[in-house]
């Protein structure tokens, strides 16, 4: 997000000294807050409509909270809420025997008066202050917990498989705008943003896909629903249905990689040198596959 300066807004980060919980968070941001309605809207969720309609009516009808819901098949996952006259009157994580299947999507706008319940509520067996918690504080007190269910899909993207799929529902929604470089032994087919200053040069590349600032494609196929952000390498391989993230590069490969998700400044290459041997430098939870 850096300064926000890309989409027009100024973002203030508040960092917490220790993962103490959601409600940790929100009472850090307090004396930032001052007093006003605000969102709470975790970063790994994507709803399909967006919350601005959500937002104007919480504003319009001024609950104590307003929480967002959606109906999952598997609620034992999730932090759910069981729902009375239109209101919500008890939130239970992950239970084992659920009473309703409504999932607590991870968005939630509060009036200042939760401040109050997080500085009510005790650390739960993880040391955590818990978001639910405060949450069912409100409902306690007799202060009125909106819920509202969601329209259209929402994707949590805690995993790999959640990552792309998220990331294939939004390229789908793209438009086609071309802003960088294509020679003319390119073909570009489809649905295809490619950003200024990128590069397209003795390649294919199928959409949807986005193209980001200053990425080179030299002698590459890209294919339907790739994300490829800005100072990215594509040379001599293939690519599709994955994300490649700022600064990386992928070069002379003999298969095409698929269902990836690339970090940034990673650097993916065939070198000829002998004796052969695969060398990596893998993050946390990494997976690779390779095939025989």
């Amino acid at each position: 997000m850096g300064d926000g300066a890309d989409w027009g807004v100024r973002v203030t980060y508040i960092e917490q000294d220790a993962p103490r919980g959601l409600a940790h968070a929100v009472l850090i941001s307090e004396s930032f807050i001052d007093g006003h309605p605000f969102v709470m809207y975790l970063g790994d969720n994507l709803l399909n409509k967006g919350i601005t309609g959500l937002v104007e009516e919480f504003v319009r009808e001024r609950p104590a909270a307003q929480i967002l819901l959606a109906r999952v098949p598997d609620p034992q996952m999730f932090g759910v809420a069981e729902l009375s006259g239109g209101r919500v009157v008890r939130l239970v994580e992950k239970p084992e025997t659920p009473l309703s299947d409504l999932a607590l999507v991870g968005v939630y706008m509060f009036s200042p008066q939760v401040f109050e319940s997080v500085k009510r509520i005790k650390p739960s067996f993880r040391d955590e202050l818990e978001i639910t918690d405060a949450i069912q504080d409100l409902i306690d007190r007799g202060l009125e917990v909106r819920p509202h269910i969601v329209e259209g899909w929402w994707k949590d993207t805690g995993k790999l498989e959640d990552m792309l799929e998220a990331n294939r529902l939004i390229l789908d929604t793209l438009e086609r705008r071309i802003e960088g470089t294509v020679d003319d032994l390119s073909r570009l087919e489809g649905k295809i943003v490619l950003e200024c200053g990128a590069v397209v040069e003795e390649s294919v590349v199928r959409g949807p896909v986005i193209i980001g600032r200053n990425a080179r494609i030299v002698h590459a196929y890209v294919g339907p629903f790739t994300s490829i952000m800005a100072n990215v390498e594509i040379r001599e391989s293939e690519i599709e249905h994955s994300i490649v993230l700022e600064g990386s590069s992928i070069r002379n490969l003999v298969n095409r990689v698929e269902d990836s998700l690339i970090g940034r400044n990673v650097k993916i290459h065939r070198t000829p040198t002998k004796p052969s041997a695969y060398r990596f430098m893998l993050g946390d939870n990494s997976e690779v596959g390779i095939r025989w």
